[in-house]
């Protein structure tokens, strides 16, 4: 499960027609990214929508309206391999919001690494995320094909959050970063059917296949190097964390944050992809305040799930019988809220980080708007824009990557010209 090292990424050699081609257009998620850059991509950048159904396409556009209007169409289906390969060569960056991932993603990624393409998606599935990198990453790495997973709540807060840590503490000289801690403080919305839908997918995976299941529960799953990874200890997604024990003003017992799981395993990987640059004992961790204000019915249920015990959750979604009876609570894929509940929405996130020296910083991330579908939407497009026009401000990598390693600083700076709260103090 080792690597190689990411060189500078080269981007495209050949002429491309368009510079983010939109797959999944048709989609609820996809319509909103759509919408986004329809609102707030430069005039210059040149954005093609892209689905298996032309009529269906041109629909989303003509609801799209405004600077859309005029955007090409693209035909491609994720299982047509030869369709996928026409357009992620005719694209500098392809933005998929098409899933589960574990379905229907890695031709999508094997095309764009062969042809040098940039690709970003939603994933928060980390046996796909395991697939791709073990498939994909040599060649993206050959080609200059930066292949960025999880840009949206998944993982882009967490990812994000942990760098601007580990980039103050170092510019202060206060050493790596060790115990770390990220507290959802406020959280209202939904959580989208394609989420749920993917972890339903995972969870009947790892439950017939015993491999499968030792890889989702291994802490450094997304490593790029297994083998060399430090041992800080124990790393439990799932544990109850004692308030005081991460700042004062967190009283008794924190839950556990259900995207904990994934989100943890890709900042490690950011981690070790930078040759362990947050620190070499970095211990990360995931929770939340229980009681969260006014959060959706599914959030409502995810989270109760988790305080109570995640295994409840898990069972419900493993076997049959329960499943058939949550798959008619929590949202289907391809739904969601209007646009009032959307626009209502908001998040925030406290990450409090212990250095080498002792020294204490913490980050805020905070946006308003659904973090499953409005923010979201948000972090997704703004990924996309970030590679197809931030060139000079990327990291000099390529390969299989995360949002921090493949695009860093220039998605930081564009979050937060779009509202987003991201900010480091001491103390």
């Amino acid at each position: 499960m080792t690597e190689p090292a990411q060189p500078s990424a080269s981007g495209p050699a050949q002429p491309r027609d368009h510079d983010i081609t939109v797959f999944g257009v048709t989609g609820f998620v996809g319509r909103l990214v759509a919408a986004h850059l329809a609102a707030h991509a430069d005039p210059a950048v040149r954005i093609a929508l892209a689905g298996r159904d032309r009529a269906r396409v041109e629909a989303a556009r003509d609801r799209l309206g405004g600077a859309a209007a005029d955007w090409p169409i693209v035909i491609a289906d994720a299982a047509d391999g030869q369709s996928l390969r026409e357009m992620a060569e005719g694209t500098r960056v392809v933005l998929t919001t098409v899933g589960p991932y574990a379905r229907y993603g890695l031709p999508l990624v094997g095309a764009c690494a062969a042809a040098g393409t940039d690709y970003v998606d939603l994933t928060g599935e980390v046996l796909f995320a395991r697939a791709s990198a073990d498939a994909h990453h040599d060649e993206a790495v050959a080609t200059g094909a930066r292949i960025v997973h999880s840009c949206g709540f998944d993982s882009v807060p967490s990812d994000l959050s942990v760098q601007v840590l580990a980039d103050q503490a170092a510019a202060d000289g206060a050493g790596g970063l060790t115990e770390t801690t990220a507290v959802v403080t406020a959280l209202r919305g939904g959580v989208s059917g394609g989420t749920i839908d993917s972890l339903r997918g995972q969870l009947i995976t790892v439950r017939a296949d015993a491999a499968a299941r030792r890889l989702a529960l291994d802490p450094y799953a997304l490593s790029p190097d297994r083998a060399g990874e430090p041992d800080p200890g124990p790393q439990p997604d799932f544990a109850l964390v004692r308030g005081e024990s991460v700042a004062p003003e967190f009283r008794g017992r924190l839950a556990p944050f259900f995207m904990g799981p994934y989100n943890t395993r890709v900042v490690r990987r950011s981690n070790a992809l930078t040759d362990w640059s947050y620190g070499r004992g970095l211990r990360y961790r995931e929770a939340m305040l229980p009681g969260l204000s006014r959060p959706g019915p599914a959030v409502t249920a995810l989270s109760g799930a988790v305080a109570a015990g995640m295994g409840a959750l898990v069972a419900g979604l493993s076997f049959a019988p329960t499943r058939w009876v949550l798959d008619r609570i929590l949202p289907a894929p391809g739904a969601g809220p209007g646009r009032r509940t959307r626009e209502r929405g908001r998040f925030r996130i406290d990450t409090v980080a212990v250095t080498e020296t002792g020294r204490r910083y913490r980050a805020r991330f905070a946006a308003d708007g659904d973090p499953g579908y409005a923010a979201t939407a948000v972090m997704l497009g703004e990924s996309a824009l970030a590679l197809a026009a931030d060139d000079a401000q990327l990291p000099e990598r390529a390969g299989v990557l995360t949002p921090a390693t493949g695009i860093g600083a220039a998605l930081t700076e564009r979050l937060r010209a779009r509202g987003f709260t991201i900010e480091v103090r001491p103390g």
